[in-house]
């Protein structure tokens, strides 16, 4: 991972594609990629932090008590793009 790549993906983001990561890899070329643990996200509203979203199962769900709303992430797709 090129860590100067990294960038975050908001509401302002959703419903398109974005450049969130690049890699460096020296011979190979990835062709899928399986989310899963490592993410982070942040209510949109109310600031909430949740640290520990699990994409795996490319749904993701949780309560946020600032606000009294469920908040989720549904249905993540991405693609490969070889630079």
């Amino acid at each position: 991972i090129l860590g100067d790549t990294i960038t975050p993906y908001n509401a302002d983001d959703s419903e398109s594609f974005k450049t969130m990561v690049q890699f460096e890899c020296r011979g190979l070329e990835p062709v899928d990629f399986y989310p899963q643990a490592g993410f982070a996200a942040q209510g949109a509203e109310s600031g909430t932090q949740f640290p520990e979203v699990n994409l795996l199962e490319k749904d993701w769900t949780d309560y946020d008590e600032k606000v009294n709303e469920s908040v989720g992430i549904y249905e993540v797709t991405h693609k490969v793009i070889k630079c």
